[in-house]
């Protein structure tokens, strides 16, 4: 059982605690630090998405845009790469 619990967390139990401890209080001071609640969190999240759906296909197509733009630079450099590569 404990092999298991192991496995899953990817730690044993106590290594792990003790992490959760330590990064909880070091979000928990930024968070003071910035005045945040959770929330705020939460709330910019939804906010976030909000604003995504309200300006509708106009984001869709400047990502895609993004995407198109990159891709015309990122494709052919791997595919050059990787033919360089394969050489050796």
């Amino acid at each position: 059982m404990a092999g298991q619990m192991t496995r899953f967390l990817g730690d044993t139990p106590g290594r792990i605690l003790v992490k959760l401890i330590v990064i909880s209080f070091v979000v928990g001071v930024v968070m003071a630090a910035f005045d945040w609640t959770p929330f705020d969190v939460l709330y910019g999240i939804r906010d976030f998405f909000v604003r995504v759906w309200e300006m509708g296909f106009s984001a869709i197509e400047r990502f895609l845009g993004y995407f198109i733009l990159g891709a015309a630079i990122v494709v052919p450099a791997f595919l050059l790469l990787r033919l360089l590569n394969y050489r050796k």
